[in-house]
């Protein structure tokens, strides 16, 4: 058979780790990746950059020596996730498979992949924010009061690294009670054109929100091994002692999340032993982590109480 099936993994594997950054609600973590050095595989290499601060200036000995170190630390990534299916020959010829195969993997990421990673992105963030003391518990969102519980977290971190840029991820729910919020003052406007209404609340203070759907904000997930009883569908669900997450705020550079489709492999009917079908085999590895230098720009604000 003449179709170049390395050429049609290499194609998928570029164009899907491109979905994932455009669709997930926490693509934008990926930004902070740039100079992380992936070489294949589970680990990746993350840049670590100190240095001594300031020294007095001696007119006679001339100034103090400093450091500056670059080195970088290796991480594994510890999402190791993956699928194979099957597309019946008879159903799929070589002249429309890109189309019935391309659907399908972007149907895959779309519904079952991307709130899975982003779900364990915000969990991940939740986690390591509690172990370094960056987070709060025991607040439901009322609109009493919602509007300075934010505030007083931004405050909390700004006060401690200066105005520097952060961004807001909020439950859809949570969102729904901070634009009802009593505490804000606000003018209604109609669009004269078409009637409607604009209430939404897209950022706080120069602080833009991701509004995340509140399934994906739970700081705990059991990810289904898609084998053993009850886990067979694969996918994810919440922890059994899960809490939920209000909102998270953190310096636009802070999280580093990586994801990669590794080793899309595809084969042809002619090549597939087990049935005459092609075979898409799908392998995903993904991470997220927060340097420790970067944790103090972290705040996360969860519902349930922490102890």
């Amino acid at each position: 058979m003449a179709i170049n099936t390395l050429a049609y993994a290499t194609l998928f594997m570029q164009e899907l780790d491109k979905q994932v950054v455009a669709a997930a609600t926490s693509g934008w973590m990926e930004g902070n990746a740039g100079l992380v050095i992936y070489n294949g595989g589970n680990t990746v290499k993350i840049p670590k950059i100190s240095m001594d601060g300031l020294g007095n200036y001696d007119r006679s000995a001339g100034f103090t020596q400093g450091a500056a170190t670059l080195a970088y630390e290796t991480k594994t990534m510890g999402q190791d996730r993956g699928r194979t299916f099957m597309l019946d020959s008879m159903d799929v010829n070589e002249t429309n498979f890109v189309a019935n195969a391309s659907n399908l993997m972007g149907e895959f990421q779309r519904t079952l992949v991307i709130p899975e990673i982003d779900a364990y992105r915000y969990s991940a963030i939740a986690t390591q924010a509690i172990a370094g003391s960056r987070a709060s518990g025991g607040y439901t969102p009322i609109v009493a009061d919602i509007y300075s519980k934010i505030k007083a977290d931004i405050t909390a971190i700004q006060d401690i690294v200066g105005a520097i840029p952060l961004k807001i991820t909020m439950s859809t729910a949570t969102l729904n009670i901070l634009e009802s919020s009593t505490e804000m003052v606000r003018q209604l406007q109609v669009n004269n054109f078409n009637g409607a209404i604009q209430s939404e609340v897209h950022q706080i203070d120069e602080c833009p929100i991701t509004e995340v759907p509140s399934a994906r904000l739970k700081t705990a997930y059991v990810f289904n091994d898609g084998k053993t009883t009850g886990q067979t569908g694969g996918g994810f669900t919440p922890a059994a002692l899960a809490k939920s997450i209000n909102w998270i705020i953190c310096a636009a550079t802070a999280p580093i999340a990586i994801s990669k489709t590794d080793n899309m492999r595809i084969f042809a009917p002619d090549v597939n032993q087990v049935a005459d079908a092609w075979k898409l085999d799908y392998r995903k590895y993904h991470d997220l982590w927060i340097m420790d230098n970067k944790m103090a720009t972290v705040f996360v604000n969860i519902k349930e109480a922490l102890v």
